[in-house]
């Protein structure tokens, strides 16, 4: 992490490795605004993170216009009951790879989880124009190294130079005493979001970053062991001892 992120954990009372434990994901938020100054910091150490070719392919929106707000929200809520719809089902929402028949049933489900949360209060995604920092996440794909971009397979690696950047971004809000989400469900209506915000075509949709003052700072989050994951060799090799 660059100094400057360093010194500001530091000052915060927050050291780095506390930081990298206790940083997860907060959807609920207060409603105090974060002041332009706050997120210009936060922008201004997140921008030290890496990336292919120091080529820092993103841009950042800001968005503030209440009605471009409510319309993110509108596009976020189209897929969002369709994630809830496959999660209850037992699967992991848009997979590469799934049972797409178990999907297709799955999804029936969607528009009847919608009533019912027009008939409540709502949780983040319901009011996700009430967050006080939003930041539409872009990605200029002229400027990713996908190498695996001609692989018979869904291509990931594009984002290795993107989302750096992204959790720089939480883990300044962190020293700030900020919490945050970073969420892609925007990403599913993409073409949608570029005409609300004026993105040229060869701009993806990254990310959405939420940011504000919690409600609660998590400092317990649950993880998989080193052993669980980690191995000596081959997939199949020894656990890698944790510690």
């Amino acid at each position: 992490m660059p100094r400057v992120a360093a010194v500001a954990l530091r000052s915060a009372g927050v050291e780095l490795i506390d930081a990298l434990r206790t940083t997860g994901a907060v959807r609920e938020f207060r409603a105090d605004p974060v002041a332009d100054e706050v997120v210009g910091r936060l922008l201004d150490t997140a921008r030290f993170a890496p990336s292919g070719g120091n080529r820092q392919a993103w841009r950042v929106v800001v968005l503030r216009d209440p009605d471009k707000r409510r319309r993110l929200r509108e596009i976020y809520l189209e897929g969002w009951y369709e994630y809830l719809a496959m999660g209850a089902a037992g699967l992991v929402p848009w997979a590469p790879i799934t049972d797409r028949a178990a999907e297709s049933a799955a999804l029936e489900a969607a528009p009847g989880m919608a009533a019912s949360a027009a008939a409540g209060p709502g949780g983040f995604a319901e009011h996700l124009e009430d967050v006080p920092v939003l930041l539409v996440l872009l990605a200029d794909l002229r400027a990713l190294a996908a190498v695996d971009r001609d692989l018979d397979r869904y291509t990931l690696v594009g984002g290795a130079s993107i989302y750096p950047f992204a959790w720089s971004i939480l883990l300044a809000a962190r020293a700030e005493g900020l919490s945050g989400v970073m969420t892609t469900m925007a990403t599913l209506h993409e073409d949608e979001v570029r005409r609300l915000l004026s993105v040229p075509d060869h701009m993806a949709v990254a990310a959405v970053l939420a940011l504000g003052w919690p409600v609660q700072q998590p400092t317990k989050l649950r993880r998989a062991a080193v052993a669980d994951f980690a191995t000596v060799d081959g997939f199949d090799g020894p656990a890698l001892a944790g510690p």
